[in-house]
């Protein structure tokens, strides 16, 4: 069984996870969005935080096509103390970012899903079954230096009702931080969702 979640399996369930806006959420309290983007993410990661404002525009740019982005913390705080729930509730504070913040502090969504690095993005369609996942752009890092969107690319191809012209990547980031384990510790079983071929 593959470590991250499939092209056309359904999104796992999550529920009452605690929000930066006092809230506690669960996947079916996003059932009117026509597409959901779920992607994991955290405070510290420099990937994150060099793609955050290309993700808000992603976002604003969908959102009147009832696309609704969830994003979710699961990266343990013994190893990044950065991370924490504090630390979640002042970046929303000062970002003002449009999408629900939420912790998932046993990991057990992330292990649900999957989750590779952090940005890792999934994208579901109105039947919460996955289209695309992996990276949001290129060079989350330096997004002056992106070349394509491929989460934008699968947005728009999606609500045009098209087939993803590339439903599948592989994540660019810092690898999710799980409780117990060294800080670059990932599962036996993750692996690279695409295998590139040098040219």
């Amino acid at each position: 069984m593959a470590f991250t979640l499939q092209i056309g399996e359904s999104a796992p369930n999550f529920q009452n996870l605690p929000a930066t806006d006092g809230k506690s959420y669960s996947l079916s309290d996003f059932d009117s969005a026509n597409t959901l983007v779920i992607f994991f993410t955290c405070n510290h990661c420099p990937y994150v935080i060099g793609s955050d404002e290309v993700t808000r525009r992603t976002a604003e740019k969908f959102a009147h096509h009832g696309v609704k982005f969830v994003a979710i913390n699961a990266n343990s705080t013994h190893v990044h103390p950065e991370d924490d729930f504090e630390g979640m509730v002042k970046r929303m504070e000062e970002h003002n970012f449009p999408w629900v913040y939420l912790r998932d502090e046993s990991q057990d969504v992330a292990r649900a899903y999957g989750a590779l690095r952090t940005p890792h993005f999934y994208v579901f369609n109105q039947d919460r079954e996955l289209v695309y996942t992996g990276r949001g752009v290129d060079s989350p890092k330096e997004t002056r230096n992106m070349t394509v969107n491929d989460l934008e690319n699968a947005l728009e191809d999606h609500v045009a009702g098209r087939a993803v012209r590339k439903s599948l990547t592989n994540p660019i980031g810092c690898n999710v931080k799980w409780q117990g384990q060294d800080a670059h510790w990932m599962p036996a079983d993750a692996c690279d969702l695409v295998f590139e071929v040098a040219r």
